[in-house]
């Protein structure tokens, strides 16, 4: 007879705030699964307007077509109530190394991005961010914890202590911590603080934050 460890999932909320108004860019970091991410009504309460979804096998239909008559043989396209980003990981081993390290740049590089005055460009605000996968309890707090440890160093100055902060503000159960984060992605975040600090002691790496 063979014993097998018996996971339970346990509740928590769509989203959860991590961070409130973050230095340098004055908005809210929020971490959710794929019912907070889905809900308009919640993003635009929360005042999200940049969404990151980091799951490869998760897509959210956001789009309010422009052209509701299209061929039935193309997918629908247009603009979305958020700026949306997508880094798909996956929730476990099979990731390059470099995948984690880019998205922190992405998330970096969405809070950073300036978007012209252009029709095409419905989302100019600032707003808050989301950063989501399936549940909201490995991927996505893999790339918001390594994004708290590479930028705010004091506060968190490792980071195993930003996965213990996500860890209690998006309320996840003591006994689901072994894999919130999966084991693997913990080890790829690892890697890729190293990474950045390397280039950035070479001289290369984030820009200057706003102030």
């Amino acid at each position: 007879m063979t014993s097998e460890k018996v996971i339970k999932h346990y509740p928590r909320p769509p989203i959860s705030l991590i961070e409130s108004n973050i230095p340098g860019w004055g908005v809210d970091i929020y971490i959710g699964g794929s019912t907070g991410m889905a809900d308009a009504e919640l993003l635009e309460r929360h005042n999200i307007k940049v969404v990151l979804n980091c799951a490869v096998n998760l897509d959210i239909d956001l789009v309010h077509s422009e052209e509701p008559n299209l061929p039935k043989h193309l997918l629908k396209h247009g603009s979305a109530c958020v700026r949306y980003y997508k880094i798909g990981l996956i929730d476990g081993p099979g990731n390059p190394e470099s995948m984690v390290l880019a998205g922190y740049h992405l998330m970096r590089s969405a809070l950073d991005q300036e978007l012209p005055e252009k029709a095409s460009y419905k989302v100019r605000e600032k707003g808050n961010i989301l950063v989501n996968c399936r549940g909201g309890r490995s991927r996505s707090v893999t790339i918001v914890a390594l994004f708290l440890h590479l930028e705010f160093p004091d506060r968190y100055p490792t980071l195993d202590s930003a996965i213990a902060h996500i860890r209690q503000t998006r309320e996840l159960h003591p006994d689901e911590w072994f894999e919130t984060p999966k084991p693997a992605l913990i080890h790829l975040a690892e890697r890729a603080a190293s990474m950045e600090k390397m280039l950035r002691e070479a001289g290369f790496g984030k820009d200057m934050k706003k102030t």
